[in-house]
């Protein structure tokens, strides 16, 4: 019964000795069937097709049935994302020690539909909109009954606009190993953090066409992995949509000195994800390659991980988090590593500290209880561009006067919420400044 196992002890023989026999019946898995309920319980017909569920079970016939091994069967097609309720009945299967399982399922009202919202974004710090961004999509959660993700979304704030269609298929059809499957096709309008603050108050964002198919699995226990393909075509734009080629310094904006620059990045993922106890670890590691399958297409190599370790101190738990990547070769100035901000180095501006081929970023933080959902933080961090800003195309940080390195430290209070932890923190930078920060989520 402590391993979750459905059995019993049915018999007890006394022999010579002193020794006892015990006769053990254990309930073995029959068949494992399906029934799709409304919501007042009532059958109706699913939505779902049976053999996408069933896939998702590590419980299967032939099988010692195990509650343990069912709840988190349960847990599982939760997840899915489709399922409102979703409850196992076992029942005897005549005479026999075997038992019969049923999935009782409650479909979700809807597996498509429109929604819209809004938010803040940390990069935009000016103007009457300062931050505010507002989205719309159209969505499917179960595409031909099989889990399938359709999503079509646009997000616009004060100069930046992301339009995307992504579909997903989170087990492809006939595999054995999970892998998933992303295609991807998104047009962006993204102001850049490397060459902001423009002496004229001239403002110019990098679009971005991209398109591109990833490939993911899950390799070890609480390790997973990505492979993909994504051609990306990227340039800047002022205000008025007209291509860019150098900003006010005369700073490059492109790799090429064209208008825009065409790349084709092969991308390799790794992800280590812990319980998500206070106490558990994370860590992540991508490359991108560069493949010049034209001459004038980018050859470049880009590499970065980061890590954070929890260690639960009483009430209090301490968090450290660090970052770097480096990256070679020919690459858009844009895409400089920039360094400073909500999710970096606090009390700095985004991208205020520096940018560079490289960059290293630590954060240590205490946090403690205050009240129900409500615990407060003391943090300090730490970020530098290790003396690379000046190896980017046209130094755009040294013209604009940035230290390349600095701190910053602060406290904060932080709210859990069904969309992750609110978090409200002041800091102050190395240069005696103070400036609030607002995010959602966990710091990256």
């Amino acid at each position: 019964m402590e391993r979750g196992l459905f059995g019993m002890v049915s018999g007890i023989e006394i022999l010579s000795g002193g020794v006892i026999r015990l006769q053990v019946s254990e309930a073995e898995v029959n068949n494992v069937t399906i029934r799709f309920l409304d919501r007042t319980g009532e059958p109706t017909v699913g939505k779902t097709r049976p053999e996408t569920i069933l896939r998702q079970l590590t419980t299967k016939k032939g099988q010692v049935y195990s509650m343990l091994q069912g709840k988190r069967d349960v847990d599982t097609l939760l997840t899915m994302g489709i399922m409102e309720d979703v409850s196992i009945i076992p029942q005897p299967a005549g005479d026999s020690n075997k038992i019969d399982l049923t999935l009782n399922i409650v479909e979700r009202k809807s597996g498509g539909g429109i929604s819209a919202g809004g938010g803040i974004s940390s990069g935009i710090t000016s103007g009457p909109l300062a931050g505010l961004i507002g989205s719309c999509a159209i969505y499917h959660k179960n595409l031909f009954g099989k889990n399938q993700k359709l999503n079509v979304s646009l997000e616009r704030g004060q100069i930046d606009s992301i339009f995307r269609i992504n579909y997903t298929d989170p087990w492809i059809e006939g595999d054995d190993t999970r892998t998933s499957r992303s295609i991807m096709i998104q047009n962006s309008r993204t102001p850049t953090l490397v060459h902001g603050n423009q002496p004229d108050s001239n403002s110019f964002t990098i679009g971005r066409v991209t398109a591109g198919i990833e490939y993911g699995r899950p390799f070890r226990p609480k390790w997973n992995g990505t492979l993909g393909v994504i051609f990306q075509r990227t340039g800047a734009h002022d205000d008025k949509g007209n291509p860019v080629i150098r900003d006010f310094y005369s700073s490059p904006l492109t790799a090429s000195g064209n208008t825009h620059d065409d790349m084709l990045l092969a991308k390799l993922e790794t992800v280590y994800t812990g319980s998500g106890d206070p106490g558990s670890s994370m860590f992540a590691f991508n490359m991108d390659q560069g493949i010049p399958v034209w001459p004038e297409w980018l050859f470049f190599n880009r590499v970065n991980a980061r890590a954070r370790k929890g260690l639960v101190l009483g009430l209090a738990c301490f968090h450290l988090s660090l970052s770097g990547g480096h990256v070679v070769g020919n690459f858009p100035p844009h895409e400089a590593f920039a360094i400073g901000g909500t999710n970096s180095v606090r009390g700095y501006e985004e991208g205020a500290v520096g940018s560079g081929r490289s960059c290293a970023v630590g954060c240590g933080e205490v946090s403690f209880p205050l009240t129900g959902p409500v615990e407060g933080v003391i943090f300090a961090d730490y970020g530098t561009d290790l003396g690379s800003g000046t190896t980017v195309p046209g130094d755009p940080a040294g013209v604009r006067r940035k230290p390349g390195s600095g701190y910053g430290y602060g406290l904060g209070i932080r709210v859990d919420s069904p969309l992750g932890p609110l978090r409200l923190e002041y800091a102050f930078n190395d240069q005696r400044k103070g400036r609030f920060h607002f995010g959602v989520g966990l710091r990256n």
